[in-house]
């Protein structure tokens, strides 16, 4: 297709540029333009990072074609404040700290600036509704809202301009006193470069070509086809990998691309290095993969089975990690108990859904330095894998942590990093990948799903006598970081509880499924969910509380946990007593308080079989039946 001869008004300056057609107006302006303050965090018109001004009206530009374009006045976040400095809306995110990661802030500011220009005397709920269409992984949007009233009360002469003014901490230190954050005119401007946003002469684009199988051998890859595109600058395999291939956090069990077989779908296989995005595209069509298919497993209790199929060599049962905790003797526990509580809880895969898709720049310098850009949260130890990976010095190797635009852990793992760094060698010019959003979200880690069997004794009293915890995690098809999420979740298994009496088994299990990694609260918010809502339910068995068996429990000064730390100050009831009066608890059983729980014979009356019907069944005993 002919390419377009585009005219528009762009920030307030005639533009007159010659555009390809499969361009969307936010590639225009990210690429022809370099106005990267519009940032693209979804391509598909969901997130509200790419948001501008055409012809007055709020837009998602990545849904724009640009010819749609033509003769537009546009406006992108970098024209909304007078050169050099901010306006009066980007000056209230800032002061209200608005801004944390910053990847959203630019849309948000868009979609804030249209809020106000549409009604200079917006309300909260108003405001809410107009910037439904964007989204924030990391403020919880209070505080962004904020921001707008604060700006639509200075416009509107309510409140004095000095409001934006920076406030100092009146005894002159700042530890403890809210500081605005320094990298924040940066964000609300547009102005902060993100690895997708950097370029570099001579740069080439890469794409990688992924599995479209959970297992299988690779018998050939051949790569000549697009070797021979014209455009093609180079293409990597396994094979280019001149040191000891493989990373991971704990164990190092994933390769670059995918070595001899693929184990999930999405994996690494290939990449190409190309003058332009599409041009790599388009190689990958003609790089030709065999493969032969293996069984595969996507249950980690499936994959603990005899005969199940093995990812991994050193790991014969498929056990990437045990953690066992011994505390007491629980069978000692339970016959001490008047009532034994059983149930399996179960949580799944999440996404991190950061709105920064993963992206990455390498190249080598004139010193031979091979050097990566990304926003990688553990560069001290990539840095020391890839050292390893492409046998080089570590004094010849150098990792840049680029701003992270939402990682949650996420970004703790080398996903890409090694591709990026063989190609800048191989090809002597620096390099860029951006994901694509799918990309994002078929091939990095998310947090480990989890089956949890939870067996618990208890006294009349409520008094906890022992607990066995026995946790299966779905560790995905290489290691990352499972042993410490498997660690984390037996050491806080138990819960701020003083528990006599405890076994805690933690298992990391390979599957075919897409790796797990670290995300926030890694391991505890796994076994903390079973813990707490275990509590609940024997609060009900026993007619308690729920604050207070909780109190029954907690522990205190100088208590010692299953892992035979002693504890100092414990501020546990404080926190629990908090939360009781903030949430205007009404203290008592549920059933007690008049709910309509759906399970009861009458105010205050169990029937007997109702929480095995509601929870999953629990094992009775005979004290059991007396007490319940």
């Amino acid at each position: 297709m002919p390419e377009l001869k585009l005219e528009a008004t762009v920030n307030g300056c005639k533009v007159a540029r010659t555009a390809k057609p499969h361009q969307r107006l936010l590639d225009f302006l990210r690429d022809d333009l370099n106005l990267t303050g519009t940032k693209e965090g979804c391509g598909a018109g969901e997130c509200g990072t790419c948001s501008v001004f055409v012809d007055g009206v709020l837009v998602k530009s990545c849904l724009l074609p640009v010819a749609k374009a033509q003769g537009a006045v546009i406006e992108t976040v970098e024209g909304l404040g007078r050169t050099g400095e901010l306006s009066v809306l980007q000056k209230a995110f800032h002061k209200a700290g608005a801004s944390q990661c910053g990847y959203c802030i630019p849309g948000m500011v868009m979609a804030s600036t249209a809020a106000i220009r549409g009604n200079p005397f917006v309300g909260r709920e108003e405001i809410k509704e107009r910037l439904g269409g964007n989204i924030c992984r990391c403020t919880g949007y209070q505080k962004i809202f904020d921001a707008v009233e604060l700006a639509r009360d200075i416009l509107n002469g309510r409140t004095p301009t000095a409001a934006l003014a920076e406030d100092e901490p009146e005894d002159g230190r700042y530890i403890g006193a809210n500081v605005r954050r320094i990298d924040a005119p940066g964000k609300v401007s547009g102005a902060l470069k993100y690895a997708g946003d950097m370029v570099m002469p001579g740069m080439l684009h890469l794409q990688v070509l992924r599995s479209p199988h959970p297992h299988a051998r690779i018998v050939s890859i051949d790569t000549s086809q697009a070797e021979a595109m014209p455009g093609v600058e180079g293409v990597i395999t396994s094979a280019d990998v001149p040191g000891t291939d493989g990373f991971g956090v704990f164990v190092c069990d994933q390769p670059i691309m995918a070595r001899g077989r693929v184990r999930y779908i999405g994996e690494a296989v290939a990449a190409v290095a190309a003058d332009d995005a599409v041009t790599a595209r388009r190689a990958l069509d003609k790089i030709k993969v065999v493969y032969e298919p293996l069984p595969a497993v996507f249950d980690a209790d499936e994959a603990l089975r005899p005969g199940a199929p093995i990812l991994h060599e050193y790991a014969p049962d498929n056990v990437t990690k045990h953690i066992p905790i011994r505390k007491g003797d629980v069978e000692e526990g339970f016959a001490a108990s008047d009532i034994i509580v059983e149930q399996t809880y179960e949580t799944q895969p999440v996404e991190h859904a950061y709105l920064e898709p993963e992206a990455g720049l390498a190249y080598v310098d004139h010193d031979g330095v091979v050097t990566v850009v990304s926003p990688s949260q553990n560069i001290t130890h990539h840095r020391h894998m890839l050292a390893r990976i492409i046998a080089r010095p570590i004094n010849k190797v150098r990792f840049i942590m680029s701003p992270v635009g939402g990682g949650f852990g996420g970004k703790e793992d080398m996903i890409y990093q090694g591709m990026l760094a063989l190609m800048a060698m191989k090809t002597g010019r620096p390099v860029r990948l951006v994901f694509t959003r799918e990309e994002s979200i078929i091939s990095t880690a998310k947090r480990h799903p989890s089956r949890t069997a939870y067996k618990m004794g208890l006294t009349s009293d409520g008094r906890i006598q022992a607990v066995e915890i026995r946790m299966v995690c779905d560790g995905g098809a290489y290691g990352l970081s499972t042993e410490g999420v498997m660690r984390k979740a037996a050491i806080l298994a138990a819960g701020p509880y003083d528990i006599p009496h405890v076994k805690v088994d933690t298992f990391g299990i390979y599957t075919n499924n897409t790796p797990s990694g670290a995300f926030r609260s890694f391991g505890a918010l796994q076994s903390q969910f079973a813990t707490e809502s275990h509590l609940d339910i024997c609060a009900e068995r026993l007619r308690l509380d729920p604050f207070e068996i909780r109190r029954i429990n907690a522990m205190r000064d100088g208590a010692v946990t299953h892992t035979r730390q002693k504890l100092g100050s414990v501020s546990f009831l404080r926190v629990l007593e908090a939360a009781e009066r903030a949430a205007t608890w009404e203290t008592g059983v549920p059933a007690s308080r008049g709910e309509d729980r759906g399970d009861l014979d009458g105010p205050g009356v169990r029937a007997p079989c109702a929480l095995g019907a509601r929870f999953g069944e629990s094992r009775p005993t005979r004290q059991d039946s007396e007490v319940a």
